[in-house]
Protein backbone atom coordinates (compact mmCIF):
# COMPACT_ATOMS: atom_id res chain seq x y z
CA UNK A 1 0.00 0.00 0.00
CA UNK A 2 1.22 3.47 -0.80
CA UNK A 3 0.03 6.20 1.51
CA UNK A 4 -0.47 9.43 -0.38
CA UNK A 5 -1.29 11.39 2.76
CA UNK A 6 -1.05 10.85 6.48
CA UNK A 7 -4.55 12.23 6.90
CA UNK A 8 -6.71 11.21 3.98
CA UNK A 9 -6.36 7.55 3.04
CA UNK A 10 -8.50 5.47 0.70
CA UNK A 11 -8.29 1.87 -0.44
CA UNK A 12 -9.72 1.36 -3.87
CA UNK A 13 -10.45 -2.31 -4.38
CA UNK A 14 -11.33 -3.77 -7.74
CA UNK A 15 -12.52 -7.33 -8.35
CA UNK A 16 -8.94 -8.51 -7.80
CA UNK A 17 -8.72 -6.39 -4.65
CA UNK A 18 -5.68 -4.40 -5.68
CA UNK A 19 -5.22 -1.33 -3.49
CA UNK A 20 -4.46 2.37 -3.70
CA UNK A 21 -4.88 4.70 -0.73
CA UNK A 22 -6.47 7.94 0.54
CA UNK A 23 -6.37 9.05 4.05
CA UNK A 24 -47.92 -1.62 1.80
CA UNK A 25 -49.52 -4.12 -0.73
CA UNK A 26 -48.87 -1.89 -3.67
CA UNK A 27 -48.65 -3.36 -7.13
CA UNK A 28 -45.58 -2.14 -8.98
CA UNK A 29 -45.35 -2.48 -12.71
CA UNK A 30 -42.33 -4.37 -13.95
CA UNK A 31 -39.44 -2.34 -15.30
CA UNK A 32 -36.67 -3.33 -17.67
CA UNK A 33 -33.13 -2.10 -17.92
CA UNK A 34 -32.85 1.26 -19.62
CA UNK A 35 -30.26 3.86 -20.45
CA UNK A 36 -29.90 7.17 -18.66
CA UNK A 37 -31.88 10.10 -20.02
CA UNK A 38 -30.46 13.49 -20.93
CA UNK A 39 -30.34 15.69 -17.82
CA UNK A 40 -31.88 12.92 -15.68
CA UNK A 41 -31.25 13.42 -11.99
CA UNK A 42 -29.95 10.07 -10.78
CA UNK A 43 -31.00 9.10 -7.24
CA UNK A 44 -28.74 6.83 -5.19
CA UNK A 45 -30.36 5.13 -2.16
CA UNK A 46 -28.04 5.02 0.85
CA UNK A 47 -27.89 2.76 3.89
CA UNK A 48 -25.71 3.89 6.81
CA UNK A 49 -24.16 1.16 8.98
CA UNK A 50 -23.15 2.86 12.26
CA UNK A 51 -20.73 0.65 14.18
CA UNK A 52 -19.95 1.92 17.64
CA UNK A 53 -17.91 0.87 20.64
CA UNK A 54 -18.45 4.10 22.62
CA UNK A 55 -21.36 6.52 22.88
CA UNK A 56 -19.38 9.11 20.94
CA UNK A 57 -18.99 6.76 18.00
CA UNK A 58 -22.79 6.21 17.93
CA UNK A 59 -23.34 9.39 15.96
CA UNK A 60 -26.72 11.13 15.95
CA UNK A 61 -29.36 11.08 13.23
CA UNK A 62 -28.72 14.82 12.87
CA UNK A 63 -25.09 14.17 12.02
CA UNK A 64 -26.06 11.53 9.48
CA UNK A 65 -28.64 13.82 7.86
CA UNK A 66 -26.05 16.59 7.67
CA UNK A 67 -23.86 14.33 5.55
CA UNK A 68 -26.69 13.51 3.14
CA UNK A 69 -27.30 17.26 2.83
CA UNK A 70 -23.62 17.91 2.08
CA UNK A 71 -23.55 15.21 -0.57
CA UNK A 72 -26.64 16.55 -2.31
CA UNK A 73 -25.26 20.07 -2.36
CA UNK A 74 -21.76 19.06 -3.47
CA UNK A 75 -22.93 16.75 -6.26
CA UNK A 76 -25.49 19.32 -7.54
CA UNK A 77 -23.04 22.23 -7.19
CA UNK A 78 -25.37 23.92 -4.73
CA UNK A 79 -22.67 24.12 -2.07
CA UNK A 80 -22.34 27.66 -0.70
CA UNK A 81 -18.56 27.65 -1.24
CA UNK A 82 -18.90 27.00 -4.98
CA UNK A 83 -18.33 30.75 -5.27
CA UNK A 84 -14.74 30.15 -4.17
CA UNK A 85 -13.86 28.23 -7.34
CA UNK A 86 -11.33 30.31 -9.30
CA UNK A 87 -12.93 31.94 -12.36
CA UNK A 88 -10.82 29.94 -14.81
CA UNK A 89 -12.03 26.64 -13.30
CA UNK A 90 -15.69 27.75 -13.04
CA UNK A 91 -15.83 27.21 -16.80
CA UNK A 92 -15.60 23.44 -16.31
CA UNK A 93 -17.29 23.14 -12.88
CA UNK A 94 -20.27 20.76 -13.00
CA UNK A 95 -23.63 19.92 -11.52
CA UNK A 96 -23.35 16.13 -11.72
CA UNK A 97 -27.14 15.71 -11.40
CA UNK A 98 -26.63 12.91 -8.90
CA UNK A 99 -28.46 12.97 -5.55
CA UNK A 100 -28.56 10.76 -2.47
CA UNK A 101 -31.39 9.68 -0.14
CA UNK A 102 -31.64 7.46 2.90
CA UNK A 103 -33.34 4.20 1.92
CA UNK A 104 -36.93 3.73 3.08
CA UNK A 105 -37.31 0.08 2.03
CA UNK A 106 -34.92 -2.64 3.19
CA UNK A 107 -33.91 -5.72 1.15
CA UNK A 108 -36.90 -7.66 2.60
CA UNK A 109 -39.37 -4.99 1.46
CA UNK A 110 -39.90 -3.66 4.99
CA UNK A 111 -39.80 -0.02 6.07
CA UNK A 112 -36.43 1.30 7.22
CA UNK A 113 -34.92 4.60 8.24
CA UNK A 114 -31.85 3.77 6.18
CA UNK A 115 -29.77 3.81 9.38
CA UNK A 116 -28.48 0.65 11.09
CA UNK A 117 -26.91 0.95 14.52
CA UNK A 118 -24.82 -1.91 15.86
CA UNK A 119 -22.59 -2.19 18.90
CA UNK A 120 -19.19 -3.69 18.19
CA UNK A 121 -16.53 -5.01 20.54
CA UNK A 122 -13.92 -3.63 18.18
CA UNK A 123 -12.48 -0.37 19.48
CA UNK A 124 -11.30 0.49 15.97
CA UNK A 125 -11.07 -1.01 12.50
CA UNK A 126 -8.21 -1.32 10.07
CA UNK A 127 -8.80 -0.51 6.40
CA UNK A 128 -9.17 -4.23 5.66
CA UNK A 129 -12.99 -4.50 5.36
CA UNK A 130 -13.48 -5.97 8.84
CA UNK A 131 -16.37 -3.58 9.42
CA UNK A 132 -18.28 -5.20 6.54
CA UNK A 133 -18.76 -8.61 8.19
CA UNK A 134 -20.46 -9.64 11.46
CA UNK A 135 -17.82 -12.25 12.20
CA UNK A 136 -15.22 -9.49 12.48
CA UNK A 137 -17.37 -7.05 14.47
CA UNK A 138 -19.05 -5.35 11.51
CA UNK A 139 -22.29 -5.48 9.58
CA UNK A 140 -23.09 -7.08 6.22
CA UNK A 141 -23.70 -5.01 3.11
CA UNK A 142 -27.17 -4.63 1.65
CA UNK A 143 -27.79 -5.40 -2.04
CA UNK A 144 -25.06 -3.48 -3.82
CA UNK A 145 -27.21 -3.23 -6.95
CA UNK A 146 -29.79 -1.10 -5.11
CA UNK A 147 -27.99 0.58 -2.22
CA UNK A 148 -24.84 2.54 -1.58
CA UNK A 149 -23.53 1.02 1.64
CA UNK A 150 -21.71 3.45 3.93
CA UNK A 151 -20.04 2.11 7.06
CA UNK A 152 -19.39 4.75 9.73
CA UNK A 153 -16.99 3.55 12.40
CA UNK A 154 -13.76 4.30 14.21
CA UNK A 155 -10.97 3.79 11.71
CA UNK A 156 -7.54 3.31 13.20
CA UNK A 157 -4.74 5.82 12.88
CA UNK A 158 -5.16 8.82 10.61
CA UNK A 159 -7.35 7.05 8.08
CA UNK A 160 -10.43 9.15 7.32
CA UNK A 161 -12.11 6.83 4.84
CA UNK A 162 -11.82 4.48 1.91
CA UNK A 163 -13.92 3.19 -0.98
CA UNK A 164 -14.07 0.35 -3.45
CA UNK A 165 -13.85 0.71 -7.20
CA UNK A 166 -16.78 -0.14 -9.50
CA UNK A 167 -16.89 -3.87 -10.15
CA UNK A 168 -15.76 -4.90 -6.66
CA UNK A 169 -17.29 -7.92 -4.89
CA UNK A 170 -20.85 -7.11 -3.78
CA UNK A 171 -20.22 -8.08 -0.15
CA UNK A 172 -17.47 -5.44 0.03
CA UNK A 173 -19.13 -2.78 -2.11
CA UNK A 174 -19.43 0.68 -0.62
CA UNK A 175 -17.64 3.38 1.34
CA UNK A 176 -16.14 3.51 4.84
CA UNK A 177 -15.87 6.82 6.74
CA UNK A 178 -14.42 7.62 10.16
CA UNK A 179 -17.15 8.79 12.55
CA UNK A 180 -15.29 12.05 13.25
CA UNK A 181 -15.19 12.96 9.55
CA UNK A 182 -18.82 12.17 8.67
CA UNK A 183 -21.17 15.12 8.18
CA UNK A 184 -20.66 18.65 9.42
CA UNK A 185 -22.00 18.56 12.97
CA UNK A 186 -21.75 16.41 16.11
CA UNK A 187 -18.47 14.53 16.55
CA UNK A 188 -16.68 15.93 13.49
CA UNK A 189 -13.18 17.30 13.97
CA UNK A 190 -11.50 20.07 11.98
CA UNK A 191 -10.14 20.36 9.36
CA UNK A 192 -12.26 17.42 8.11
CA UNK A 193 -15.54 18.74 9.51
CA UNK A 194 -17.55 19.72 6.44
CA UNK A 195 -18.47 16.26 5.10
CA UNK A 196 -16.05 16.31 2.18
CA UNK A 197 -14.42 12.98 3.06
CA UNK A 198 -17.65 11.23 2.01
CA UNK A 199 -17.92 13.43 -1.08
CA UNK A 200 -14.39 12.35 -2.05
CA UNK A 201 -14.79 8.66 -1.27
CA UNK A 202 -18.10 8.37 -3.10
CA UNK A 203 -16.30 9.95 -6.04
CA UNK A 204 -14.00 6.91 -5.99
CA UNK A 205 -17.04 4.60 -5.66
CA UNK A 206 -18.29 6.27 -8.82
CA UNK A 207 -15.06 5.57 -10.66
CA UNK A 208 -13.00 8.73 -10.16
CA UNK A 209 -9.28 8.64 -9.46
CA UNK A 210 -7.11 11.16 -7.67
CA UNK A 211 -6.22 14.09 -9.90
CA UNK A 212 -2.57 13.04 -10.16
CA UNK A 213 -3.40 9.39 -10.85
CA UNK A 214 -1.42 8.31 -7.76
CA UNK A 215 1.83 8.82 -9.65
CA UNK A 216 4.38 11.60 -9.83
CA UNK A 217 2.95 13.96 -12.47
CA UNK A 218 0.43 11.24 -13.26
CA UNK A 219 -2.99 11.53 -14.84
CA UNK A 220 -6.56 10.74 -13.73
CA UNK A 221 -7.78 10.11 -17.27
CA UNK A 222 -10.07 13.16 -17.19
CA UNK A 223 -9.31 15.79 -19.83
CA UNK A 224 -10.47 18.89 -17.93
CA UNK A 225 -8.55 18.25 -14.69
CA UNK A 226 -5.04 19.71 -15.07
CA UNK A 227 -1.99 17.57 -14.48
CA UNK A 228 -0.34 18.02 -11.12
CA UNK A 229 2.64 16.53 -9.39
CA UNK A 230 0.92 15.05 -6.35
CA UNK A 231 -1.91 15.63 -3.89
CA UNK A 232 -2.36 18.94 -2.10
CA UNK A 233 -2.98 19.20 1.63
CA UNK A 234 -4.19 22.05 3.80
CA UNK A 235 -5.59 25.11 2.04
CA UNK A 236 -3.39 25.99 -0.89
CA UNK A 237 -3.48 29.48 -2.39
CA UNK A 238 -4.38 30.05 -6.04
CA UNK A 239 -2.52 29.61 -8.26
CA UNK A 240 -0.47 26.67 -7.03
CA UNK A 241 2.15 25.60 -9.53
CA UNK A 242 4.38 22.56 -9.72
CA UNK A 243 6.94 21.23 -12.17
CA UNK A 244 4.06 19.40 -13.89
CA UNK A 245 1.80 22.42 -14.37
CA UNK A 246 0.74 22.85 -17.99
CA UNK A 247 -0.25 26.51 -17.62
CA UNK A 248 -0.18 29.43 -15.22
CA UNK A 249 -3.35 28.26 -13.40
CA UNK A 250 -1.63 25.25 -11.89
CA UNK A 251 -3.34 22.68 -9.69
CA UNK A 252 -7.10 22.27 -9.31
CA UNK A 253 -6.55 21.84 -5.59
CA UNK A 254 -10.17 22.79 -4.82
CA UNK A 255 -11.41 19.68 -6.65
CA UNK A 256 -13.16 17.11 -4.45
CA UNK A 257 -10.69 14.46 -5.67
CA UNK A 258 -7.63 16.22 -4.24
CA UNK A 259 -6.48 15.99 -0.61
CA UNK A 260 -7.17 19.58 0.45
CA UNK A 261 -8.88 20.41 3.73
CA UNK A 262 -12.68 20.24 3.64
CA UNK A 263 -13.04 24.03 3.68
CA UNK A 264 -10.99 24.31 0.48
CA UNK A 265 -12.82 21.70 -1.64
CA UNK A 266 -15.74 22.92 -3.76
CA UNK A 267 -16.04 21.35 -7.24
CA UNK A 268 -16.27 18.47 -9.69
CA UNK A 269 -15.62 19.03 -13.40
CA UNK A 270 -17.72 18.27 -16.47
CA UNK A 271 -15.32 15.45 -17.31
CA UNK A 272 -15.67 13.94 -13.86
CA UNK A 273 -19.47 14.27 -14.15
CA UNK A 274 -19.44 12.36 -17.42
CA UNK A 275 -17.18 9.66 -15.96
CA UNK A 276 -19.44 9.10 -12.94
CA UNK A 277 -22.71 9.16 -14.89
CA UNK A 278 -21.33 6.72 -17.44
CA UNK A 279 -21.49 3.97 -14.80
CA UNK A 280 -25.31 4.18 -14.88
CA UNK A 281 -25.53 3.72 -18.65
CA UNK A 282 -27.15 0.59 -20.07
CA UNK A 283 -24.83 -2.37 -19.55
CA UNK A 284 -22.57 -0.66 -17.03
CA UNK A 285 -21.95 -1.59 -13.40
CA UNK A 286 -24.42 0.75 -11.68
CA UNK A 287 -27.24 0.70 -14.25
CA UNK A 288 -29.47 -1.21 -11.79
CA UNK A 289 -29.72 1.93 -9.64
CA UNK A 290 -31.93 3.54 -12.29
CA UNK A 291 -34.68 1.08 -11.36
CA UNK A 292 -34.15 1.19 -7.60
CA UNK A 293 -37.37 2.26 -5.81
CA UNK A 294 -36.21 1.91 -2.22
CA UNK A 295 -36.25 5.61 -1.37
CA UNK A 296 -40.05 5.72 -1.53
CA UNK A 297 -41.66 4.59 1.74
CA UNK A 298 -44.91 3.93 -0.14
CA UNK A 299 -43.22 0.79 -1.45
CA UNK A 300 -42.55 -0.60 2.04
CA UNK A 301 -44.76 -3.33 3.41
CA UNK A 302 -44.64 -6.30 5.78
CA UNK A 303 -43.15 -8.69 3.24
CA UNK A 304 -41.34 -8.72 -0.06
CA UNK A 305 -42.38 -6.34 -2.81
CA UNK A 306 -45.11 -8.02 -4.93
CA UNK A 307 -44.97 -8.61 -8.64
CA UNK A 308 -47.23 -6.98 -11.20
CA UNK A 309 -50.86 -8.13 -11.44
CA UNK A 310 -51.48 -8.03 -15.23
CA UNK A 311 -55.28 -8.26 -15.00
CA UNK A 312 -55.39 -5.14 -12.81
CA UNK A 313 -52.73 -3.11 -14.61
CA UNK A 314 -54.42 -3.60 -17.98
CA UNK A 315 -57.58 -1.88 -16.76
CA UNK A 316 -55.87 1.50 -16.47
CA UNK A 317 -53.22 2.98 -18.79
CA UNK A 318 -50.66 5.68 -18.02
CA UNK A 319 -48.69 7.34 -20.80
CA UNK A 320 -46.33 8.50 -22.15
CA UNK A 321 -43.35 6.99 -20.40
CA UNK A 322 -40.94 8.70 -20.41
CA UNK A 323 -43.08 11.84 -20.11
CA UNK A 324 -42.26 15.49 -20.76
CA UNK A 325 -45.10 17.95 -20.15
CA UNK A 326 -48.14 15.79 -19.40
CA UNK A 327 -49.13 12.40 -18.00
CA UNK A 328 -52.41 10.82 -19.13
CA UNK A 329 -54.38 8.25 -17.12
CA UNK A 330 -57.20 6.52 -18.98
CA UNK A 331 -59.46 3.48 -19.06
CA UNK A 332 -61.82 2.12 -21.72
CA UNK A 333 -64.51 1.90 -19.04
CA UNK A 334 -65.12 4.96 -16.87
CA UNK A 335 -66.31 2.79 -13.99
CA UNK A 336 -62.77 1.42 -13.62
CA UNK A 337 -61.27 4.82 -12.92
CA UNK A 338 -63.74 7.56 -11.90
CA UNK A 339 -63.79 8.41 -8.22
CA UNK A 340 -60.28 7.11 -7.65
CA UNK A 341 -57.43 9.40 -6.57
CA UNK A 342 -54.20 9.73 -8.48
CA UNK A 343 -51.04 10.81 -6.66
CA UNK A 344 -47.63 11.58 -8.11
CA UNK A 345 -44.55 11.16 -5.93
CA UNK A 346 -40.87 11.80 -6.45
CA UNK A 347 -38.61 8.84 -5.83
CA UNK A 348 -37.67 10.47 -2.51
CA UNK A 349 -41.32 10.20 -1.35
CA UNK A 350 -42.25 13.87 -1.88
CA UNK A 351 -45.88 14.24 -3.00
CA UNK A 352 -46.25 16.56 -5.98
CA UNK A 353 -49.83 15.98 -7.18
CA UNK A 354 -53.02 14.57 -5.62
CA UNK A 355 -56.14 14.69 -7.82
CA UNK A 356 -59.53 13.01 -7.93
CA UNK A 357 -60.27 11.31 -11.25
CA UNK A 358 -63.59 12.57 -12.67
CA UNK A 359 -63.73 10.90 -16.11
CA UNK A 360 -62.35 8.03 -18.16
CA UNK A 361 -59.30 10.15 -19.06
CA UNK A 362 -57.35 12.52 -16.84
CA UNK A 363 -54.32 14.60 -17.79
CA UNK A 364 -51.72 15.83 -15.31
CA UNK A 365 -49.68 18.92 -16.20
CA UNK A 366 -46.11 18.16 -15.16
CA UNK A 367 -43.92 20.46 -17.29
CA UNK A 368 -42.57 22.17 -14.15
CA UNK A 369 -41.17 18.96 -12.63
CA UNK A 370 -37.41 18.26 -12.76
CA UNK A 371 -36.04 15.28 -14.66
CA UNK A 372 -35.96 12.06 -12.68
CA UNK A 373 -37.95 9.02 -11.53
CA UNK A 374 -41.55 9.33 -10.28
CA UNK A 375 -44.26 7.04 -8.91
CA UNK A 376 -47.86 7.47 -10.00
CA UNK A 377 -50.19 5.87 -7.48
CA UNK A 378 -53.90 5.25 -8.11
CA UNK A 379 -55.91 4.70 -4.93
CA UNK A 380 -59.53 3.74 -4.34
CA UNK A 381 -59.71 0.17 -5.61
CA UNK A 382 -59.25 -3.12 -3.82
CA UNK A 383 -55.54 -2.39 -3.89
CA UNK A 384 -53.58 0.60 -5.13
CA UNK A 385 -51.75 0.55 -8.45
CA UNK A 386 -48.28 2.02 -8.71
CA UNK A 387 -46.60 2.92 -11.98
CA UNK A 388 -42.97 3.92 -12.26
CA UNK A 389 -42.52 6.83 -14.66
CA UNK A 390 -39.50 8.71 -15.96
CA UNK A 391 -39.07 12.30 -17.00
Amino acid sequence: MMYASAQRCVILQDAKQSATNRGSGDVITKTTSRDTLTDEVITIPVVIHVLYNTDQQNISNQQILSQIDVLNKDYRRQNSDAKNTPEIFKKVAADTKIVFCLAKVDPDGKYTTGIIRKYTKETSFLNDDGMKFSKTGGDEAWDAGKYLNIWVCNLSGNTLGYAVLPGSPAERDGVVIKYSAFGNTGTVAAPYNKGRTATHEIGHWLGLRHLWGDADCGDDGIADTPQQQTGNTGCTGFPHLSSCSVNSYGDMFMNFMDFSDDACMNMFTQGQKNEMRSLFALGNSKNSFLNAAVCDSNNAQSGSLPTENPSDSLLISTYPNPFTNTISISSKSAINITGKVVKLYAVTGQLYISKKIESSKTTLQVDNLPSGIYFLKIEGGKKPLVYKLIK
